[in-house]
């Protein structure tokens, strides 16, 4: 089974979303096998976000692509349409963020669980995500509201990106000790041959 991480963010935290959240990832058949409440640092928050040019080329593209869509020049915003330092800046909203408050970090264990856990967090962006999923559902932010105001767009959950993204990830917000093994009740019935 695939291992991914999830992280109720700060906005999720105080808003009271934990149970929600937890519930959503469970009822879809995937199991906790690490899970705790902290408050992370910067360094903890700042490595969780890849540091490398095309992460931030593809954080700076998106940007670009949906202040374009409604007619803004993210030029104006940024001082720069340079994707890469776009990226950056947004990296350093996202840390900023990120540690301003107490997280509810998890590993979700299940069949293609990295991917699984995307198509029910939703569209990183709320405003595109569908309803029934956790952002589509919860969230009501936006990338244009949240860069208009120097923050990134508040969207109650971080999800791994990929299976390679999650192996990472799961390094950086845990240790091997805190990763339990064991099997749900229920788990036979998600798995069975029929």
């Amino acid at each position: 089974m695939e291992r991914t991480l999830a992280v109720v963010k700060p906005d999720g935290v105080r808003r009271g979303l934990i149970g929600e959240i937890i519930r959503r990832f469970e009822k879809a058949g995937l199991k906790i096998v690490a899970l705790k409440m902290l408050k992370p640092t910067e360094e903890l928050a700042a490595n969780n976000y890849p540091d490398t040019d095309e992460w931030f080329k593809k954080v700076g593209e998106r940007s670009s692509k949906t202040f374009a869509s409604i007619g803004m020049d993210i030029k104006k915003k940024f001082g720069t349409d340079d994707p890469i330092l776009i990226g950056k800046t947004i990296k350093g909203w996202l840390v900023r963020f990120l540690s301003s408050g107490n997280v509810v970090a998890m590993v979700l264990e299940g069949n293609r669980a990295a991917d699984n856990v995307r198509r029910l967090v939703g569209e990183t962006d709320p405003l595109m995500a569908q309803a029934g999923t956790i952002r589509g559902d919860l969230s009501i932010d936006n990338v244009v509201l949240g860069n208009s105001s120097n923050r990134p767009m508040v969207n109650v959950v971080h999800a791994s990106g990929n299976a390679e993204e999650a192996k990472q990830e799961i390094k950086t917000w845990f240790n091997d000790s805190e990763i339990l093994e064991y099997n749900r009740a229920n788990e036979d019935e998600f798995y069975r041959a029929w």
